[in-house]
């Protein structure tokens, strides 16, 4: 499990595909003594497993069907990739509860400054749209933020001055791809509705 709070940006050093899929090296600044070979590392949002490790880069290998309904298909050497380790029993959980099971990729519709602050509109693949609501969480890109507002499809985000500065989400621009996870709660409650 994870919380949406990126710390660190990695880089993607080398892409290379294998009988298995898609081979990742991702260049880090954590202190890989301290990740173990099989440990899971989220990506953008996307929880993948640690397969190899070096002195500042690791490996994580990608199924096809993890490159189909995510951003990571369009992964090339160079770039910049949020990342953050899992949480731990007793960890303080500074964003919301995130599995690193990305659900969908949303496009950028707009960027534009606020004060000190960016808003973000990003049109959601429909019906993943459904489970997104006004102040409620989302993750995009690995980043958990709030939802402003939803008309329809598009939603809203505020992001402020720090994590414009320390994700890859300061980067983005109309016509992006990005990663969603909507909140657990939610998709739990929808099915629950279901089922009634």
């Amino acid at each position: 499990m994870f919380t949406g709070i990126i710390t660190d940006i990695g880089r993607v050093r080398s892409v290379r595909d294998t009988n298995r899929d898609r081979r990742f090296e991702i260049k880090t600044h954590y202190d890989l003594s301290t990740i173990d070979v099989g440990a899971s590392i989220a990506h953008a949002g996307c929880c993948l497993t640690v397969v190899e490790k070096a002195e500042d880069w690791f490996a994580v290998e990608v199924s096809g069907e993890t490159l189909a309904i995510t951003t990571l298909g369009d992964w090339r050497e160079g770039r910049r990739v949020n990342l953050e380790r899992p949480a731990r029993v007793g960890d303080e959980l500074g964003g919301h509860i995130v599995s690193g099971h990305v659900d969908g990729v949303g496009e950028v519709i707009s960027v534009s400054a606020e004060g000190g602050s960016h808003r973000v509109r990003i049109r959601a693949p429909k019906p993943l749209h459904r489970f997104i609501a006004p102040k409620g969480s989302i993750t995009v890109e690995g980043v958990s933020l709030t939802v402003n507002e939803v008309d329809d499809d598009v939603f809203g985000v505020n992001i402020i001055p720090h994590t414009w500065e320390v994700t890859t989400l300061g980067r983005v621009d109309a016509g992006a791809r990005v990663n969603l996870e909507i909140d657990m709660l939610a998709r739990y409650l929808a099915r629950w509705r279901e089922t009634e």
